[in-house]
């Protein structure tokens, strides 16, 4: 099993900048992809961004088309750790921001696990 921390969240005006970070943990050899996710009060959660690789250790990340140009995915193989840099923030970017693993290469939550507890971001108009 793997487990995943979330951390980074917080208040920020809009404009502003934050960068989450997602710990990762345990048996992480299996993994094909370690997103982000959000989800807004009432609503299912919906895919922010991924790293995927291939059996190569080719990376590819994507983003929904909604932070393309905004956030960026980043790791860093040494801490075991996934990042996610938001900049441009808007009112509309607030949600509990959660990381997770797949054993595919895809942006479907249903195919995710491991959720972390998640972090909460507000961004303030």
């Amino acid at each position: 099993q793997v487990q995943l921390v979330e951390s980074g969240g917080g208040l920020v005006q809009a404009g502003g900048s934050l960068r989450l970070s997602c710990a990762a943990s345990g048996r992480t050899f299996s993994i094909r992809s370690i997103g982000w996710f959000r989800q807004f009060p009432g609503k299912e959660r919906e895919f922010v961004a991924r790293i995927s690789w291939s059996a190569y250790r080719t990376y590819h990340a994507d983003y929904a088309d909604s932070v393309k140009g905004r956030f960026t995915i980043s790791r860093d193989d040494a801490k075991n750790t996934m990042y996610l840099q938001m900049n441009s923030l808007k009112p509309e970017d607030t949600a509990v921001y959660y990381c997770a693993t797949s054993s595919s290469i895809s942006s479907s939550a249903s195919l995710y696990g491991g959720w972390g507890q998640g972090t909460q971001v507000t961004v303030s108009s």
